[in-house]
């Protein structure tokens, strides 16, 4: 398991430092941990029942689903049939082996079971599967979300304001207008050094590819190891599969919301 010291992967002790002291203070979060607390209890209390946590099974969602299995617990919320949340992933046919054992390994510590949409190229009637950026699954792939939000109030990310230029925007409650409902980003604030932490500490399963140099890990056949996501699509000028669509109005918050 990564140590405390371990220079972060994605965006370096200059990058954690920048969203320790600056991003925090303008979003009015008072330390990380309060941040993700809070957002989760607003986003289950006003959408228990309508609301879906996507899960890639990266480090982020180390951290999140932990925090949900622990809030749903609180508030004596059950994680079986009417749960609060529903943890959904998208599979593409093309996912490393690692992410499939650490699928299981969710299951097992969290005692949940992860719904799943399929995004495979079988899905869309195609004979070979992804092969890459020229042949990628982004079609599917958001076809894939658009089924697991059916009905949703709401869905939970693991976006990070460090994570890249395309998410360095990103609010802990936005209004995702393009498919109509909310947005909740409670690790938006949080440093890779945070993530780690928190793994650190509550003894988390986490992706074993984090320790070999993949800051962000997608399908087998698009990613190489590298910080931030530059090793997503690498040598193409992808930087999004499609599901994180730009967010109007990311100031709105939902009647009642402090976030």
């Amino acid at each position: 398991m990564r140590g405390l010291t371990d220079t972060p992967s994605g965006g370096g002790a200059g990058a954690a430092q920048s969203v320790a002291s600056g991003d925090r203070s303008a979003a009015g979060a008072t330390d990380a941990a309060g941040s993700l607390t809070d957002t989760l209890r607003q986003a289950i209390e006003r959408h228990a029942g309508n609301l879906v946590l996507l899960c890639s099974f990266q480090k982020e969602e180390s951290v999140l689903v932990d925090e949900v299995v622990r809030l749903n617990q609180e508030l004596g919320l059950l994680n079986g049939g009417g749960q609060s949340v529903r943890i959904m992933t998208i599979d593409t046919g093309v996912l490393f082996p690692e992410t499939l054992e650490t699928w299981k390994a969710f299951e097992e510590r969290f005692g949940i079971t992860v719904g799943v949409e399929d995004a495979s190229a079988a899905s869309l009637g195609l004979d070979k599967p992804w092969s890459g950026p020229e042949n990628c699954c982004s079609q599917a792939k958001v076809k894939a979300l658009e089924r697991a939000l059916d009905g949703a109030q709401a869905w939970i990310t693991g976006l990070r304001r460090e994570q890249g230029p395309t998410r360095a925007s990103a609010e802990l409650v936005e209004r995702d207008e393009a498919r109509g409902m909310w947005k909740y980003n409670p690790l938006a604030f949080w440093s890779e050094r945070d993530i780690w932490r928190r793994i650190h500490e509550r003894e988390l399963p986490y992706h074993p590819l984090h320790d070999r140099g993949y800051a962000s890990i997608g399908c087998a056949t698009c990613t190489l190891p590298g910080s931030g996501r530059e090793g997503r699509w690498a040598g193409s000028e992808k930087t999004e599969c499609g599901l994180h669509v730009h967010a109007v109005d990311p100031m709105a918050k939902p009647e009642g919301a402090t976030a």
